[in-house]
């Protein structure tokens, strides 16, 4: 007789603890655990925002301040034109002007305005207007030193290893 009753007992307090465990009793305030109370004392900054996926993809500067010229058509156009004074510079918008020069082997004088306008380097990114001093270059010539300024870009690009 007393055999069945620790029997019963001790089935009962297996089945107690499984459950117990089952309901987070070891450590998260169950049987044994006791009070998890504490869990929610320690202080929290007054403004916690979650990050998510799509924060990647938000442009948080704002673009008036923001740098966004590809450096190799930027580098690639100082180097081709290389022959003309530069006049200005401003890499926050993109301009390069220049002054008047003959490129070596030339007899015409050329003057030239650049424009990047794009972090890709890409043929969109870039804008030559090119004049002379009797009004704007041909439309092959400045094709020409477009196409000269995007492959010395790409080869930049290559040089540095990031291809």
């Amino acid at each position: 007789m007393i055999s069945r009753k620790l029997m019963k007992f001790g089935t009962i307090g297996v089945t107690v603890l499984a459950l117990a465990g089952c309901s987070g009793g070891f450590g998260s305030g169950g049987i044994f655990g006791g009070n998890n109370s504490n869990r929610d004392t320690v202080p929290r900054p007054t403004e916690q925002r979650q990050s998510s996926f799509f924060d990647l993809f938000k442009t948080r500067d704002n673009p008036n301040t923001t740098v966004e010229v590809n450096k190799y058509i930027w580098n690639a156009s100082l180097d081709v034109l290389n022959f003309l004074p530069i006049q200005s510079v401003d890499p926050f918008s993109g301009v390069i002007v220049t002054g008047y020069g003959t490129p070596p082997g030339g007899g015409r004088a050329y003057r030239a305005t650049i424009y990047v306008q794009d972090p890709a380097l890409d043929a969109r990114s870039l804008n030559v207007a090119l004049a002379t001093r009797s009004g704007p270059a041909s439309a092959e010539t400045t094709r020409a030193i477009e196409d000269a300024i995007l492959s010395r870009a790409r080869q930049l690009r290559i040089r540095d290893g990031k291809l």
